[in-house]
């Protein structure tokens, strides 16, 4: 592992404290950059996301995208897993907190807020984070865009009924610009990016200095584009977060023990199908991470930058890089569980 792999645990909480105190100290900042965006979109996001991603994008090889119908289990395992399983399980273990185990402290007005944070949270899974979490295991990058492309189309279907159903809010709506246009941002020029620059080098130089020597110039530039995405976001929410510390807390537990539990039984069921492991671990990986960006901006749009639901949707960006690189460890110390 490279020296920022290798402690990205630590640059992590670094990163995210540095946000806070940017948003604390320096408002200017976020309050500048805030006026980037589109469709609810934050454009300077959107640029790191797509710094973090296009590494992986450049070894996708279109060759091998349609190899993707031989092993056909590890889509159905996402599938099922992101929208059969995760939402409903998100707002059970959601309900039971809020209402009972945490019903002395949090106001019942408050915890239904904070309830519909996450089952936002719940019902997108990841579209863009996953490639870096994909990489950090090892994972097929072609099957991971498969994987990630057939879950942004379900989206589009399965979001807004999946929230209504689970809430039982009738005037639930989705900013549908900011869909498609992550859709496009996140994965769609990410890839073109990547699949040109994959042939023109190829064509130029060689697979065997592209495999060898190419790509590896960027082995950092993923990690990087992580770390300054977090300042980011942590100085876009900075306020909040210093102003509601025991509620984040709260919020936290059933988001971190909702993702426990969807990667081990993403995990285990593709252990079972005898997945290999670099689509097993994907597969896991889309299911146990959020697409926060959406989640936040249907939160923010719907019920405001200061309300619960949209304070959930930020706790759940906060405990997701720290949490998602211990599954991470797990996935890669297991790796030899698996088939070749």
């Amino acid at each position: 592992m490279s020296f920022f792999q290798k402690y990205l645990t630590l640059w992590v909480f670094i990163c995210m404290i540095i946000g806070v105190l940017i948003s604390k100290f320096l408002p200017i900042i976020p309050n500048t950059l805030n006026k980037f965006e589109y469709a609810n979109v934050s454009i300077p996001i959107a640029v790191l996301i797509w710094l973090m991603i296009y590494p992986m994008m450049m070894s996708v090889d279109f060759q091998s995208i349609k190899n993707v119908t031989k092993n056909p289990n590890g889509i159905f395992l996402t599938w099922v897993v992101n929208w059969l399983i995760k939402p409903f399980t998100m707002f059970f273990i959601s309900s039971l907190f809020f209402y009972t185990i945490l019903n002395n402290i949090i106001p019942e007005d408050l915890a239904k807020e904070y309830l519909t944070g996450a089952v936002l949270l719940g019902a997108a899974p990841c579209t863009a984070m996953v490639f870096v979490w994909s990489a950090l295991t090892k994972g097929n990058p072609s099957y991971t865009v498969v994987q990630v492309a057939t879950n942004d189309l379900i989206i589009l279907i399965a979001f807004v009924p999946i929230v209504k159903f689970l809430l039982g809010i009738s005037n639930v709506t989705v900013p549908w610009d900011t869909l498609f246009l992550s859709v496009v941002l996140f994965v769609l020029i990410p890839l073109i990016a990547g699949i040109a620059t994959r042939v023109y080098v190829c064509t130029k130089k060689g697979t065997e200095y592209f495999n060898n020597i190419f790509v590896h110039k960027f082995d950092n530039i993923t990690v990087i584009g992580l770390l300054l995405t977090l300042i980011l976001l942590f100085s876009f929410q900075g306020n909040i977060i210093l102003s509601n510390p025991l509620h984040i807390i709260l919020i936290a537990i059933p988001l971190i023990l909702q993702t426990f539990l969807i990667f081990f039984i993403a995990y285990i069921a593709a252990y079972l199908l005898k997945l290999p492991h670099n689509i097993a671990s994907p597969a896991a990986m889309i299911g146990a991470s959020n697409f926060f960006e959406l989640a936040v901006a249907v939160a923010v749009s719907l019920f405001g930058v200061n309300s619960g639901a949209a304070l959930a949707t930020i706790v759940g960006v906060l405990v997701e890089v720290p949490v998602m690189l211990t599954l991470v460890k797990i996935a890669n110390a297991t790796k030899n569980k698996f088939k070749n």
